[in-house]
This record gives structure tokens, sequence and C-alpha cells, in this order.
């Protein structure tokens, strides 16, 4: 087994809101001779801008920041890095943005108040291109799929005059059904997609590559 002092330090930015959490979070990072912390930022839009600026090999996020959150700040630093690794650091692990946050691309998730070997274990795996997904997560993400896989050929022409931003009474006109059914519909593939509204919905569909923008497949 290789010595981790034999390899270059996994270059680390913390992003947190909590300036106590964070403090503890970097000098528990800094007892190991593995792990450099980099840059420190409390919130997303400076954890986009701590990321461009010093090219972490790892970043430790929390999801829930003011401004700019966790999920908004990831999109941003996928778009301009689609490379970088990215550990989830969260108190909730039914919390839905995680799902979401694995969805875009994160590796891996860490609860808060872990043991902090398990926080190092989950740095190092993720900081090579591993991923560490609980069961709980990773039962979530087999259920979203078959959710997914259950949207009816007419649920989805529904999400697609959505998207175009049709109300019901439109929707009801372009496919002859009644409002009673599109409300039926709509009420469905919420439910499946796990989305808060009608706008949420479009959203979720067009993430997972469901429909686009232009209300298409």
């Amino acid at each position: 087994m290789s010595d981790p002092q034999a390899a270059p330090p996994i270059r680390i930015l913390v992003a947190d809101d909590h300036p106590v959490v964070r403090d503890g979070l970097v000098a528990m990072l800094r007892t190991q001779p593995d792990f450099q912390v980099v840059a420190e930022a409390g919130d997303g839009r400076s954890a986009v801008e701590a990321a461009a600026r010093t090219r972490p090999d790892l970043l430790l996020l929390d999801l829930e920041m003011p401004g700019l959150d966790g999920l908004g700040a990831l999109q941003q630093l996928h778009a301009a890095d689609p490379t970088l690794r990215v550990l989830v650091f969260t108190a909730f692990a039914d919390d839905e943005r995680v799902i979401r946050a694995v969805q875009s691309g994160v590796k891996g998730y860490v609860l808060k108040g872990a043991p902090r070997d398990e926080l190092f274990h989950a740095i190092r795996v993720v900081s090579r291109g591993g991923s560490l997904l609980q069961p709980l997560i990773a039962a979530r993400m087999l259920t979203r799929l078959r959710n997914d896989e259950a949207l009816t050929e007419r649920e989805l022409a529904v999400l697609r005059l959505l998207a175009r931003g049709l109300a019901n009474k439109q929707i009801a006109s372009e496919l002859s059904i009644t409002e009673r059914t599109v409300k039926f519909h709509i009420s469905a593939i919420l439910s499946k997609l796990a989305a808060a509204n009608r706008t949420d919905a479009v959203r979720i569909a067009v993430q997972r590559g469901l429909i686009t923008l232009d209300g298409q497949v």
C-alpha cells in the first residue's frame, strides 16, 4: 500500500457558509499530511471564484449556502471545468438536493457529524476519481430512474407543452383532452419527478434529458 505522504498532497477547496464549521473542517483537514487546503469560501459565488483561481483537486461543498447555493455553484463549476471532483458535505441524507447534486455529477457525499476518518476516506476516494454513495442515496437514485421510465407517452407530451409555457386550457386543446385530465397528468408528473411545481418539473425533465427547453424530446 502506497504511503500517502509520498504523493503530491490533495489540494482542497472548502465551501461552507458557517465560519465555525468551516474553521473546524480546515483545522481537521490540516492534520493529514496528504491534504492541503488551498482556499475557503462562505457562499456559492465565492466557491466558483476560488475554484477558478486555485484549481483545486477536490471541492468539499455544502449545499445550503446564501445567495448562490451549492447546486447553483455546482452547475457553474462543472460548466467551467467538468473534471472538477466534488464531495458534498451536508446535514441531511434525505435532502432532495443531494439527489440533484449526484445527478449533476457529484461522486460522493459525507454527512456533517460523520467521524473524521470517514471524511478523510471519502476525500481520498473521490479525489482519485472514485465514487462514494451511501446505500440510502443509491436506493433513491434507482427509484428515481424507475420513476423516470414510468412516465407515459401522454405525460411526456404534457411535459413538452409545459416546457413551451402553455396553460392547462391550451394543453387540453392541443391534446384534445379535458382540463381535468391535464391536471391529472400534471399531478402524476410532479409525483414521478419529485417536483415542487410545474416549473420545477420542466427543469428536472430538461436536466435529465427527458425533454428540451423547446418542448421536444
